[in-house]
């Protein structure tokens, strides 16, 4: 018996854990399709992509701080970062106080690089939330801002 995947998804969708679902559905979907992009365009794992764009967003942050924006582990950030200086497209300044700390800066080659990439991910954002109204996207990002400044999302004592 095969199952109908409309009716798979309205089911979870309609669930006690529908909202739940329903996110991890649009990040699973979006990951898989943009981290095959990636990989296949620039022949890097999306963790690259999304180091350098916390690289080039917010200049001297250290790798551990890339954690803030894309909650991965540590060792996939840190590759993502020494693949990054391996092409060039990021360089790193000791930190004052601690050697072992690096800042790190964007080269203009990442620059360059994460200004084509951010032009093609903005079309796939496009594509995802096309069917959103204006103040629809604006009610999701104002949903999504609220859930994660609250405690709650690192929390995880249900689960304890």
């Amino acid at each position: 018996m095969t199952a109908d995947p409309k009716d798979m998804l309205e089911r979870a969708f309609s669930s006690e854990l529908g909202p739940l679902m329903a996110l991890s559905h649009i990040v699973l979907v979006n990951n898989e399709i943009t981290n095959r992009f990636i990989e296949k365009t620039y022949d890097m794992p999306v963790q690259a992509w999304s180091s350098l764009y916390a690289v080039v967003h917010f200049p001297g942050l250290l790798a551990r701080d890339i954690r803030v924006l894309f909650p991965r582990p540590q060792n996939s950030i840190s590759r993502a970062v020494a693949l990054l200086q391996d092409r060039g497209l990021i360089r790193d300044a000791p930190m004052k106080g601690d050697s072992r700390a690096k800042h790190l800066y964007a080269t203009e080659a990442g620059q360059a690089l994460l200004s084509e990439i951010e032009a093609r991910i903005s079309l796939r954002q496009g594509e995802i939330f096309g069917t959103l109204s204006e103040s629809e996207r604006c009610e999701l990002l104002r949903l999504c801002r609220k859930v994660i400044k609250s405690d709650t999302l690192r929390q995880a004592a249900s689960l304890d």
